[in-house]
């Protein structure tokens, strides 16, 4: 079962919340958190990003940016712009985004339940991705970066939420600059803090890592590296859980450089052996149900529907993502690992399908193949199989915000 506790959060004081909120570290490069914080001297990207009060001329994984980075979040500190909390805590955490709202939890998860599979992954991590976080980690003290985990929705623990949703105030309630809405509960009383860790010790048999699998695995390696320390706070990591009926999944569709020597014809006669083709036109083609795809081609969409028998039903092969690989990407644009192919790209929902067709217009790339989303019953059915999913497979949206919610490691 799940173990989650409460803790004891670096926030910013509630009329400085908007200003220190952030966009995740691994959404925007480093031109673009600059420019996202210029004149915000607040801005939790000077700590997540913090490169960007550096010469451009330093290597973004230098050890300089780590403690830049430690630097940035003790001023923070000393500013009086971040206060710890004075007891653990809970903390509700809801975003709305065009008028659809989700609300999660945010604790600290064990990392015995990572490393145990109580937490269950769908993505391989990258070496490089993971020793930048190890680096911010053990250098800064801080877990800044929450792990978006999902659980299926149980009913007990939806009502105590919504119940300290409806009778208390929030702490932190405000609209970013992307039109979503952000606002925080605390939950302080020690009775409730006993009964939400006793509803998921007894009620949540797993949760599964939805978005931020790299931050969790640095977590754990982090925890190994310093577990000679005592009075460390490493054995968990700040997570916010959400249940499954509350959860959006957007598509992440694909561009492509080239068509591999075949001309637009050619292309779609070979397209024409594993999915039936009709031509929509103009008007871009978003996917209604599984295993139908849009292909944006030399100004126009069509619509393809995967043929009977052109894939399996397990886990995985059953996947709209596998489904193209298998009988379009691989076969016939020769792309075999779109981990690695300089010919692909990947383009989440929330640019819409505009973006498909202006990448294509512009002459950059040669087609786009808009999907429907994985849902999240296909994810859970994944994780626990123990198989991993392609890449470039779910876009969660809304994002949560760097800043508002800090676990410190070192107690």
């Amino acid at each position: 079962m799940a173990i989650v506790k409460p803790f004891k959060a670096l926030r910013p004081h509630a009329q400085l919340a908007k200003q220190v909120a952030s966009r995740p570290y691994d959404v925007l490069n480093s031109t673009e958190a600059k420019i996202e914080a210029q004149g915000n001297p607040n801005s939790f990207l000077h700590i997540t990003k913090s490169e960007i009060d550096l010469s451009e001329s330093v290597d973004i994984h230098s050890q300089q940016v780590y403690e830049q980075a430690k630097a940035n979040l003790e001023a923070f500190i000393k500013r009086d712009v971040l206060f710890r909390e004075n007891r653990e805590c809970y903390y509700i955490y809801r975003l709305v985004m065009d008028g659809r709202s989700q609300t999660g939890l945010v604790c600290v998860s064990s990392i015995n339940d990572y490393e145990n599979d109580i937490i269950r992954k769908h993505e391989f991590t990258r070496p490089e991705k993971e020793q930048d976080r190890i680096n911010h980690i053990k250098t800064s003290g801080a877990q800044t970066g929450n792990v978006f985990l999902a659980y299926r929705h149980n009913e007990k623990v939806d009502a105590l939420i919504a119940e300290w949703q409806e009778t208390k105030s929030p702490v932190y309630d405000f609209v970013a600059d992307d039109a979503i809405q952000h606002t925080i509960w605390i939950v302080n009383d020690t009775a409730a803090c006993e009964m939400i860790s006793g509803l998921f010790e007894s009620e949540i048999p797993y949760t599964y890592i939805a978005d931020g699998h790299h931050r969790a695995a640095s977590a754990a390696k982090v925890r190994k590296a310093i577990e000679n320390k005592t009075g460390n706070g490493a054995d968990f990591f700040l997570t916010t859980l959400f249940p499954s009926n509350q959860l959006y999944i957007m598509d992440y569709n694909r561009v492509v450089k080239d068509l591999n020597g075949l001309d637009a014809a050619q292309f779609l006669a070979a397209l024409k052996e594993k999915f039936t083709i009709e031509l929509v036109g103009a008007a871009a083609y978003k996917p209604s149900h599984l295993h139908t795809f849009g292909l944006y081609l030399k100004g126009s969409w069509y619509k393809l529907t995967a043929l009977p028998g052109t894939f399996t039903e397990d886990p995985i092969g059953v996947l709209d993502v596998t489904i193209l690989q298998n009988n379009a990407l691989d076969p016939i644009l020769g792309i075999e690992d779109p981990r690695t192919d300089k010919r692909i790209d990947f383009v989440g929902g929330i640019r819409g399908l505009q973006e498909l067709e202006k990448r294509v217009n512009s002459g950059e790339m040669a087609a786009a193949f808009s999907l429907y989303p994985v849902t999240i019953e296909q994810l859970f059915d994944i994780a626990d199989s123990g198989n991993v999913m392609p890449p470039k497979s779910t876009w969660f949206e809304p994002k949560l915000r760097d800043g508002l919610l800090t676990h410190l490691i070192y107690q």
